[in-house]
């Protein structure tokens, strides 16, 4: 299925060609992220209002003396209208310096991610499936492999994405649009919850700046599902992410919108409405109108390096649709002389591809965030963002 057409990421907005590093950073990268607010994900606020941060707690000995954990509330404040966000992070105790760090959101809180009872459990909206939250403590600790994480040298952040936004169709009346919108209707360009995330994200990396046992200079952002499509979005926005991770994102997040197979633009519009800006609904059974398609959204982590995940029984994502997103991003870090994937050839499952800037791998299983998804991003990492 590689003789997709496709919108060229190289080609700009008056026709002519990107044939320089300048030319991508200063005309034809502006001109992709202005396609994607304007018609998939909204427009984030440009301002971030009057944020603070308060380390709540802090244990120097946790996990059994292997880790630093300290759960930060982020405060923002705007237009009258206060948000808390609650922030998780768990650093390698033994650290003789600052640690790169893999940042990502949760789905049901920062208590299910592991067993300690420290842990708050989420004081925003909580999704029903994860409800009553005591329940759930360490419940999807499997997804969080942080002995392994912290044995190889890196942190780990999370937030729960529910303390930034809602994960239902409120009409935005909750989380954190209501301290930037605008009274009145809601424009055809207004972010969506998964701009919202995104936008979370960077408040963590805001905190990350000011902790000085965290390297900010090596923070990869990552995300499952809905939130690696949050991932993408976040480090396409934000260049202070120093690497860009995707895992099982699927459509509108690495998969490809003109590929035939996995959800498609109609089906995540119909069911998750709130997730996008409206007018991505004019594309609807309309892919091929779309000006922009998700290669383009990988291609905007250039020069950064960027990977992307599939699950072999996760067909919903569209696995071939994500592959070849990272093939067509490729020329664009060949502006900046890296190589991306180098091949056009999908890998058998369990053989990542991690040799370029674009790294790839599809793994056995069905649609999850596994220990082995986990080995495949640090080692992409380690050799990619080393000192």
């Amino acid at each position: 299925m590689n003789d997709l057409v496709l919108p060229d990421p190289l080609a700009t907005g008056n026709g002519g060609t990107v044939t320089t590093p300048g030319e991508w950073r200063n005309v034809r990268r502006p001109e992709i992220l202005e396609l994607f607010r304007a018609h998939v994900h909204g427009r984030s606020p440009e301002e971030t209002g009057e944020v603070r941060f308060d380390v709540f707690d802090e244990d120097r000995a946790a996990l059994g003396g292997t880790a630093v954990r300290k759960q930060i509330a982020i405060h923002v404040a705007h237009g009258g209208q206060s948000l808390r966000i609650e922030a998780l992070a768990f650093l390698p105790a033994e650290a003789a310096g600052p640690v790169p760090l893999f940042t990502l959101l949760n789905f049901g809180g920062n208590h299910t991610v592991c067993d300690d009872p420290a842990i708050a459990p989420p004081k925003s909206w909580l999704r029903e499936d994860f409800r009553p939250p005591e329940e759930f403590r360490g419940a999807k600790r499997d997804r969080f492999p942080l002995g392994n994480i912290l044995s190889r040298g890196w942190g780990m952040a999370t937030a729960y994405n529910g303390d930034i936004d809602p994960d239902f169709d409120d009409g935005f009346q909750n989380g954190v649009h209501p301290l930037f919108d605008p009274p009145g209707e809601r424009p055809g360009d207004a972010w969506g919850s998964v701009g919202a995330w995104a936008w979370g994200l960077s408040r963590m990396m805001d905190y990350f700046e000011t902790d000085d046992e965290i390297d900010h200079e090596r923070v990869a952002v990552l995300g499952h599902s809905r939130l690696g499509k949050t991932a993408l979005w976040a480090g396409a926005q934000d260049e202070r992410f120093a690497a860009v991770i995707s895992n099982n994102s699927g459509c509108t997040g690495a998969s490809l919108s003109r590929h035939p197979k996995g959800e498609s633009v109609n089906a995540i519009n119909d069911k998750f409405p709130h997730w996008f800006c409206r007018n991505y609904r004019r594309y609807m059974k309309n892919e091929n109108e779309l000006p922009v398609d998700q290669h383009m959204l990988i291609a905007l982590a250039a020069p950064r390096p960027a990977y992307v995940a599939s699950g072999t029984e996760d067909d919903w994502a569209g696995q071939e649709g994500e592959f070849l997103s990272c093939v067509h991003a490729e020329p664009v870090y060949r502006l900046f002389g890296l190589n991306g994937l180098s091949t056009e050839t999908m890998p058998e499952p369990d053989s990542p591809l991690n040799e370029g800037h674009i790294g790839y791998h599809l793994r056995t299983g069905k649609h999850d965030l596994t220990a082995y998804d986990w080995n495949c991003f640090i080692d992409f990492a380690e050799r990619r963002l080393s000192r």
